[in-house]
């Protein structure tokens, strides 16, 4: 049978899209107390944050709608010719696959979730007996054994790629190849998790300018020299959160965080605001390529202040390892040893932790110092030279009669 699209109601998207801005809970709890797919409420949020300005000036939204259905009005003979040409070729097409052998016809079924026409319709389209498609095939004992074992090890080890997996059932006492092992692993959509970058966290958009990196051999002497911000994920009952964080290179502290449950543009400009309104702003800003900081807002809120952009390179977790190491031990110290169950909950324990991290925490690499404590030194002599430099320059123009 065909699945009929569920329609919400307009009140029903707002008091959900309201619910998701509040991040009271995660994505996934409110998506499934409402049963509406995740996909739907970031959509939803998408929508209403583009077209929040509207409320503000609606006459401005109805004059380009009139405008648009007056084009659109002129463009409706073309498209009737388009639709009876495309009918006509349709036409032909129906015919030509009528026409094909049974086996090729079964191929051409698209049985998927997300197909396009249901199979009664495909079958009626190039006349294919739908009985044909329900033979069930003979089940091989050994191969369901075999997967689920894969599974298992799956559930203990998602770090092993196929090579270990296929040792792994050689010492579990089965008789296979690495290739088979390979193709069970892919008809059971399986993949190695590692733990080295968090999943799905940055995807590159190829569309926006990257820049280069910045920071290789460089010499980071002082507070406010380098920045740079990343995003992690956070596992809780329900779903995952997303956490995006700006640290100071020099002195190890957080000048920034928030915790979201969504992951946008609106979460890393959430926080770069916050660190240039409360610290001022840094020589070079240091991103990986991930879409949400080669966005347009992002590169030009930088490029305002006339901070010089630098960007891991692809692949390279290394160059951004202030972060990568603040995450370790966030994690380790603090939100591993809890199992959340509410979003306002973590924020809260994230938010005592960067408070202890920042004041209280001895660091190794600082000599045993806490963070804050060397980043307001370091602003202090930053400031003490200046103000020397600026009197050397005084003094010498006096002395040259200027």
């Amino acid at each position: 049978m065909s699945r009929k699209m569920t329609k919400f109601s307009t009140q029903l998207k707002t008091k959900l899209v309201l619910e998701v801005l509040r991040e009271e809970k995660t994505l996934n709890e409110i998506a499934s107390a409402n049963n509406i797919n995740p996909k739907n409420l970031q959509n939803w949020k998408k929508l209403f944050l583009e077209n929040a300005e509207v409320a503000m000036e609606p006459g401005k939204a109805v004059k380009e709608y009139k405008d648009e259905v007056a084009k659109l009005q002129v463009e409706v003979d073309d498209y009737a010719k388009i639709v009876g040409q495309l009918t006509k070729e349709n036409n032909w097409m129906q015919g030509k696959l009528s026409s094909l052998d049974s086996s090729y016809k079964k191929e051409l079924i698209d049985r998927t979730e997300d197909k396009v026409l249901s199979v009664v319709n495909q079958c009626s389209l190039i006349n294919y007996n739908r009985s044909n498609l329900f033979y069930a095939p003979m089940i091989n004992p050994a191969k369901d054994a075999i997967k689920k074992h894969i599974e298992k090890v799956f559930e203990e080890i998602p770090s092993y790629g196929y090579m270990k997996v296929y040792h792994q059932l050689l010492e579990d006492g089965f008789s296979i190849s690495p290739n088979t092992v390979l193709a069970y692993r892919k008809e059971l959509g399986l993949r190695a998790i590692l733990a080295v970058r968090a999943p799905n966290t940055s995807w590159a958009n190829i569309q926006h300018p990257k820049h280069s990196y910045k920071l290789r051999g460089l010499d980071i002497v002082r507070a406010n020299q380098v920045w740079s911000t990343d995003i992690t994920y956070i596992k809780i009952k329900g779903g995952m959160v997303y956490m995006a964080a700006i640290i100071d290179w020099y002195s190890k502290a957080i000048l920034s965080w928030r915790i979201s449950n969504t992951m946008d543009t609106d979460l890393v400009m959430g926080v770069l605001n916050e660190a240039l309104s409360l610290y001022g702003k840094p020589e070079i800003f240091n991103t990986d390529q991930g879409s949400q900081y080669t966005s347009y807002i992002h590169t030009q809120t930088l490029k305002d202040n006339d901070i010089i952009i630098s960007m891991d390179g692809k692949g390279r977790a290394t160059d951004n390892i202030a972060i990568e190491r603040f995450w370790r031990s966030a994690k380790v110290e603090k939100i591993y040893l809890h199992e959340y169950e509410r979003v306002s909950v973590l924020k809260s324990d994230v938010k005592d932790y960067i408070e202890f991290y920042n004041q209280r925490r001895f660091h190794e690499t600082l000599d045993y110092k806490k963070p804050m404590n060397v980043y307001y030194d370091s602003l202090k002599i930053n400031e003490e030279n200046y103000t020397n430099s600026s009197e050397n320059v005084a003094y010498g123009n006096r002395c040259l009669g200027n």
